[in-house]
């Protein structure tokens, strides 16, 4: 990495060090606990989350006992079905995957962490020709938004998340769905949250049916919701991106700051 852009990463990466990792990561949790300098929420649907601004210098023996009693916590909550433990590659964690692998944890793909200029990705990208893009909120849209994106995501088709959107929304918190169609089929989604006192906007859950990738369609929506956000007054996008949607925002300027990787627990079937 050039010398230019290595300093331009550590200034988007302070950034986001600053300004989301915290409240901003729990807007829709349904309870909030502190443990250390751990914080434990759980959302509804019975999904625990874990995260943290550092973990304020603890070596490995007290690394692992705060993975030992977060795991405690979640498991004195029989409500909590399954937990994820939000990791970034650039923390100071000694020993953290060998005591999350440890109390059951197990690791899902590392995300690209890509942050950039909103005005970047706002920019005029035609659709190929009957696709049309929308916002939706209404309820029949959000449970078919998110339907279409756990079947491309390869997930067992849940409203769990759908109910957390429709709460969000009747929150008037700022979300915003998108959607692209074709013929009444939603081909691509993706949603928008400006972060409320930061600099940030992130686009999240980005979705495209495979016979519809490599037309513009994803870029078309990224650069709307990118309008959107400039329109609410941010200024920085971030995204944890996959090997699919990483490339999009590298060609938009968009720079990888770093990595992160979800380890998921669940909850032991009992015999």
């Amino acid at each position: 990495m050039p010398d230019g852009e290595a300093a331009t990463a550590a200034r988007l990466l302070a950034a986001y060090d600053a300004q989301l990792r915290g409240d901003a990561e729990t807007p829709d949790a349904v309870s909030l606990s502190h443990l250390g300098p751990l914080r434990l929420a759980t959302f509804l649907g019975g999904r625990g989350f874990v995260s943290y601004r550092d973990l304020g210098g603890a070596g490995r023996e007290g690394i692992r006992r705060l993975v030992e009693d977060a795991v405690s916590y979640f498991s004195d909550r029989p409500e909590i079905s399954s937990v994820e433990w939000k990791t970034r590659a650039h923390d100071d964690a000694p020993g953290l995957h060998e005591a999350l692998l440890a109390n059951g944890f197990v690791p899902d793909e590392p995300e690209s962490i890509m942050i950039g200029e909103a005005a970047a990705l706002a920019v005029d990208v035609p659709l190929p020709e009957g696709v049309t893009l929308r916002r939706v909120t209404e309820e029949p849209d959000v449970r078919a938004m998110t339907a279409m994106q756990d079947e491309v995501f390869g997930d067992p088709v849940s409203t769990d998340m759908a109910d957390a959107l429709l709460r969000r929304l009747a929150g008037d918190d700022g979300t915003e769905l998108w959607v692209a169609e074709a013929d009444g089929e939603i081909v691509t989604a993706g949603r928008m949250d400006p972060v409320a006192g930061s600099d940030f906007a992130g686009i999240w859950g980005g979705a495209t049916r495979p016979h519809w990738r490599g037309r513009g369609i994803y870029r078309a929506l990224t650069a709307a919701r990118a309008r959107s956000a400039i329109a609410r007054g941010k200024t920085l996008i971030n995204s944890d991106s996959t090997e699919f949607s990483r490339p999009i925002l590298e060609r938009a300027g968009f720079i990888a700051v770093s990595t992160t990787t979800p380890y998921e627990w669940t909850r032991p079937v009992e015999s």
